[in-house]
């Protein structure tokens, strides 16, 4: 096999193992055995493996036999430090109060820009401008302005979520 074959196959290994279901952390060993061929495993074989320094890297958990409990892999939960900065309930309410005004200055300029793009979209049948001669170049202005206007309807629906979520 060529250098580069092999190192394309060591690339796709390594790409291989980051997308194997992440169940139990270890540590990986590339062996590279006398005849040249590369394994990777989580079984540190002697003086022909090297430990490599892969941060997050996870090899799957071996099968649960039938029969024996499975562990429980839930996190503790994260407690908030004790110097934590806290904001009093009047601050809250003031940013919540700010942060609705923002909100809805957003959704009230972005209704007016889809009623805009609406009356410039005349239901599908836009006017054609001087400079578009050719038919496609039109099809492609009214495509776009069918995109504009589904990307503000999806802005607006947006906006209103997140007003609702507001305490």
């Amino acid at each position: 096999m060529t250098t580069s074959f092999k190192r394309c196959v060591s690339m796709v290994s390594l790409a291989l193992l980051g997308c194997i279901a992440m169940q139990a952390h270890a540590q990986i060993y590339k062996c590279v055995s006398p005849g040249g061929s590369i394994e990777y495993t989580d079984v540190n074989r002697g003086s022909h493996c090297k430990s490599m320094d892969l941060p997050g890297a996870v090899i799957p958990a071996p099968p649960r036999r039938q029969g024996t409990p499975a562990r429980n892999n839930v996190p503790a939960p994260i407690s908030t430090p004790g110097d934590f900065p806290r904001v009093d309930s009047a601050e809250q309410r003031a940013r919540d109060a700010d942060r609705r005004g923002i909100l809805e200055d957003e959704l009230k300029s972005e209704t007016q820009k889809l009623a805009e793009l609406r009356k410039e979209f005349n239901n599908g049948e836009p006017e054609r401008r001087g400079d578009e001669r050719n038919y496609a170049k039109y099809l492609d202005r009214v495509a776009g302005m069918r995109d504009s206007i589904s990307r503000s309807e999806k802005n607006i629906e947006a906006l209103k979520r997140e007003i609702a979520n507001i305490r």
